[in-house]
């Protein structure tokens, strides 16, 4: 045995002494309970930050009850509070949005991953990263200046003539309203999707392309019937996130939807979000219409809850299926 050999298996039989084995269960333990630690202290924060919002709307809960979800005026001046409209608008304005980033988003990161050459791809991956920087009021600026001109008189009297002015395409084509809204949503939601799909569908494993390639498989059959059900789970999680930036997006929302609460009559109405109203409302708000302000601030709460409850529900019974 020579010496190299006995150094080794002195090294080892050190590290397997009770000594070490005690230094390394103490150095585990302060790991595990420094992370506990953290996580206590997230949790603290979570729930103090819950409490505080429901226990400032809890006096409009007490007063106006299921008329905060029901109603349909909301009128602060007048202390009638009936959030049904904000709820239906926010509801609306993000699945039209979804409607137009999800195709779209998902056609991007295909296109990136196994369309484009590589220097293009690189190209094309930079601009999407640099659309999700670009700041919400900057969103706004564009709909409110650039896309209401348009919408007014080329795509909403197209989108009147083309169904005969029956819903949702019915009324006067404004410009500014829901539907300019869901599209203003659905431009800053594409990064977050194209981004993360594009991930998810590049972590693949080849052989999956390859193996369908060499059975002969055309590309869009690839794509369709191998490529996209891989990538289910991942898909669905980023859909998800961007459905949340949907929800509680409030600068842009605000400048380009009208700010009129009122029943949605079709995407061509004016309307305002429960972000939005929250945003405009909140700076010049009694102590009553501050507890009603609250008491959307929570409904939006559990709106984007359960939107990702119901999307990480998806994920699982996706990955059962696929297991």
């Amino acid at each position: 045995m020579n010496q190299s050999t006995k150094s080794l298996l002195s090294r080892r039989n050190a590290s397997d002494s009770p000594r070490a084995k005690g230094a390394r269960g103490e150095s585990d333990r302060f790991y595990v309970w420094t992370l506990r630690g953290f996580a206590a202290l997230f949790s603290a924060i979570l729930l103090e930050f819950v409490y505080s919002i429901v226990h400032q709307s809890w006096p409009a809960w007490t007063h106006e009850g299921l008329t905060l979800l029901t109603g349909t005026t909301w009128n602060p001046a007048n202390s009638v509070y009936g959030g049904l409209p904000l709820i239906l608008d926010t509801v609306i304005s993000t699945l039209v949005a979804l409607l137009f980033a999800v195709p779209v988003g998902l056609g991007t990161a295909l296109v990136l991953n196994f369309v484009l050459p590589r220097r293009l791809q690189t190209i094309t991956a930079s601009m999407v990263e640099l659309l999700a920087a670009i700041p919400s009021v900057v969103y706004g600026l564009w709909g409110l200046y650039v896309l209401v001109p348009w919408m007014s008189t080329t795509i909403q009297p197209w989108l009147g003539r083309l169904s005969g002015g029956a819903w949702p395409f019915s009324g006067d084509p404004l410009g500014a309203g829901i539907m300019l809204a869901s599209t203003v949503l659905a431009v800053m939601i594409l990064p977050t999707i194209v981004a993360i799909s594009r991930d998810v569908i590049a972590a693949l494993p080849k052989d999956l392309n390859e193996g369908a390639l060499s059975l002969g498989a055309s590309r869009s059959q690839v794509l369709r019937k191998v490529i996209l059900p891989s990538a289910k789970s991942g898909i669905l999680g980023a859909i998800s996130l961007g459905a949340g930036r949907a929800l509680g997006e409030t600068v842009a929302v605000l400048m380009v939807i009208g700010g009129n609460a009122q029943m949605p009559r079709s995407l061509f109405s004016v309307g305002a979000t429960l972000a939005s109203t929250i945003a405009t409302e909140y700076t010049e708000a009694s102590p009553g219409n501050v507890a009603a302000l609250g008491a959307l601030a929570v409904i939006l709460m559990v709106l984007t809850a359960a939107v990702n409850a119901f999307a990480r529900r998806l994920v699982r019974r996706t990955g059962a299926l696929s297991s």
